[in-house]
C-alpha cells in the first residue's frame, strides 16, 4: 500500500465512524425539542475550557480496559446516607422515568467533546427514590471496572443535565464508552462520568476515589482557575 493509499483509508475509517463529527457542533438554541434539557455550560460565549481543544471524535479511555459485563445478572445499587436503599436490574433500571440532555464532554486530557445528545435516568430522581438524609454531602460512584470509584460534591451530583446515561445520541452507549450504563456529569471533568457503573453510595464526608488517590482533583471543575482543576495542587 502506498502512502497515499494508506492516507486514504484512513480517512474512510475516520469518516465512516458513527461517532465522528462531520458538522460544527449545534448551538443550544438549535436544538428544538423541548424535552432536551440544555446544559448551562453550552450555553456560554467559549464553550471549551482553557486549555482544552475541540475533538471532532469520541476518544475511548479507562484505567483497565472494559469489563466483561454479564448483562442478565447485572445491578445498579444505592446505600449510604439514605432512608431507603434500592437495587434494580437492568431490565428494572431502564424502566425508571428518563430525560434527554445536551450537553458538551470535557476530558482531564486536554480534549472536549462538544454536542453530545445522552438519555437516561436523572441523578436526582436517584437520589429521590433513595430518600436522600441531609447529612450527605458526597456520592461515591462504582463501577464495575475492577473497583473503580470516583467522587463527587451532591451538588454537582444533583444538577438538573447530571444522568445515569444509556444512550448517547439516540444510540445504545457501547461497552468501551461505558455502556450499559454510565453516570455523566458534565460540569465536572469526565473522568467524574464513571463507566460501567454500578451503584452510589451517599456520604457525609468526602472519599478519595482511584483517580483522586493518585492525584487528581476532588472536585474537577473544567472551568475554575487557569487551567481548571486537573489535580489536588490546582485552586
Amino acid at each position: 500500500m502506498t502512502l497515499n493509499e494508506s492516507a486514504m483509508s484512513f480517512l474512510n475509517n475516520l469518516f465512516n465512524d458513527p461517532n465522528y463529527q462531520q458538522i460544527e457542533p449545534r448551538k443550544p438554541e438549535d436544538i428544538n425539542d423541548p424535552d432536551v434539557i440544555i446544559s448551562p455550560d453550552t450555553r456560554r460565549d467559549k464553550r471549551i475550557p482553557q486549555g482544552q481543544s475541540r475533538t471532532k471524535k469520541w476518544p475511548v479511555l479507562d484505567a483497565h480496559g472494559t469489563p466483561e459485563l454479564d448483562l442478565a445478572t447485572w445491578k445498579f445499587e444505592v446505600d449510604g446516607l439514605v432512608e431507603k436503599p434500592q437495587a434494580w436490574s437492568l431490565d428494572e433500571f431502564m424502566q425508571l422515568p428518563a430525560v434527554k440532555v445536551y450537553a458538551d464532554f470535557h476530558c482531564v486530557t486536554r480534549w472536549s467533546r462538544l454536542d453530545n445528545i445522552w438519555g437516561g435516568v436523572p441523578a436526582r430522581a436517584i437520589a429521590n427514590l433513595a430518600g436522600v438524609k441531609p447529612e450527605a454531602k458526597f456520592v461515591v460512584a462504582a463501577a464495575y471496572d475492577y473497583g473503580w470509584t470516583t467522587n463527587v460534591p451532591i451538588e454537582y451530583f444533583l444538577k438538573e443535565d447530571s444522568l445515569f446515561a444509556w444512550s448517547h445520541d439516540g444510540q445504545p452507549i457501547p461497552p468501551e464508552h461505558g455502556g450499559p450504563v454510565r453516570l455523566i456529569i458534565p460540569q465536572l471533568y469526565a473522568w467524574k462520568s464513571a463507566k460501567w457503573v454500578k451503584g452510589v453510595r451517599f456520604l457525609e464526608s468526602d472519599q478519595a476515589g482511584f483517580w483522586e488517590e493518585g492525584g487528581y482533583h476532588m472536585r474537577g471543575n473544567p472551568w475554575v482557575g487557569g487551567d481548571g482543576e486537573r489535580f489536588r495542587g490546582s485552586q
